[in-house]
């Protein structure tokens, strides 16, 4: 059944990053397009496509991957449904980090200093977590950690928005920390996706460890599932995959926190069954919304990580609602 449903969302994965390719503000002819470009011939067409399309597709689909694939695994290891990347804090580092690059000008001397900016300020994030993991800091130490340092992430970019020298600097911010895919390229892509393919593989192994958690911490390590290390993977996996995705996209929420509670039933409510299975239905969500942002007749554009709140917000309250019954 799990296999099944891996297979199923693999399939609606594919569907959506065709759809999403063949989307656009202006008509084009994908067969042309496809044609020149496996040619070699500098055509527009082939340029519309190896330069907008296909980049923004590849990023949402990896993009959404990250953020179901890690909010799995968090939830898996706090054994908390409320768990989400943002809850380590890396997301609100990378987005400092991103706005820090753009404030102080570095984004106007070299196109790439957004998503470095990004990914420097995941990875000061992670050096603090996982050297809290390290020393042998439990789970509820490093959700505090993380929740200490997006708040600390937070108050720094509002800094920098109140300071910010001109209007229009701070609006381009915002813009920014809203989240979008729209103008990447296949740069942003090769940039980002050998961070998330090794954050990837890193929270895919946690499996076993994650399905041996649901019988306590205790019992977990009987069966051979040193905690430490796992603290270690997820931690470690989560900031390098979510850091990259906040370093090209900026910051896209509710995808991680909505995603595995709608495919836990399928798979059984096994973590480790969880994993890929949420990647999947992540980045089904994300691409479907990305395709929605273009398809909604406004200028500007809506951005991203606006629809995703949308959809999330409100069953995030109803989620809230259902535990608060259960507990009654």
């Amino acid at each position: 059944m799990p296999s099944r449903v891996v297979l199923g969302l693999g399939l609606l994965v594919a569907v959506l990053f065709c759809a999403s390719v063949a989307v656009g503000y202006a008509p084009l002819d994908l067969g042309t397009a496809f044609g020149d470009l496996l040619a070699g011939r500098p055509s527009v067409a082939a340029l519309v496509l190896s330069e907008l399309r296909l980049p923004r597709a590849i990023l949402g689909a990896a993009v959404g991957f990250s953020l179901g694939l890690t909010g799995a695994a968090l939830q898996g290891l706090m054994r908390n449904p409320l768990a989400d990347p943002g809850v380590v804090g890396v997301s609100g580092a990378a987005a400092l980090g991103a706005v820090i690059a753009f404030y102080f000008g570095f984004s106007t001397s070299f196109a790439l200093a957004l998503p470095l900016g990004g990914l420097m300020g995941a990875a000061a994030a992670t050096a603090v977590l996982l050297a809290l993991a390290a020393r042998g800091a439990g789970t509820v130490m490093l959700i505090l950690a993380g929740v200490a340092l997006s708040s600390l992430a937070g108050a720094l970019t509002a800094l920098a928005l109140n300071l910010a020298p001109s209007p229009y600097a701070a609006l381009e911010l915002v813009f920014w920390l809203m989240g979008s895919l729209a103008d990447r390229s296949l740069v942003h892509v090769a940039l980002a996706l050998p961070f998330m393919a090794v954050g990837w593989v890193l929270v895919l192994a946690t499996g076993p460890a994650l399905d041996a958690l649901t019988l306590g911490e205790d019992a977990a390590e009987s069966l051979g599932f040193p905690l430490r290390r796992v603290r270690l993977l997820v931690i470690g996996g989560t900031a390098a995959a979510v850091g990259a995705s906040v370093a090209v996209a900026g910051a896209i929420g509710f995808v991680g926190l909505v995603v595995p509670h709608l495919v836990r039933p399928l798979v059984g409510h096994r973590p480790g069954r969880l994993l890929a299975a949420s990647g999947l239905a992540g980045a089904a969500l994300t691409l479907g919304a990305d395709i929605a942002v273009r398809l909604v007749p406004t200028r500007p554009e809506l951005q991203l990580g606006v629809v995703t709140a949308l959809i999330g917000a409100p069953f995030f309250l109803v989620l809230l609602a259902r535990l608060r019954g259960r507990e009654a």
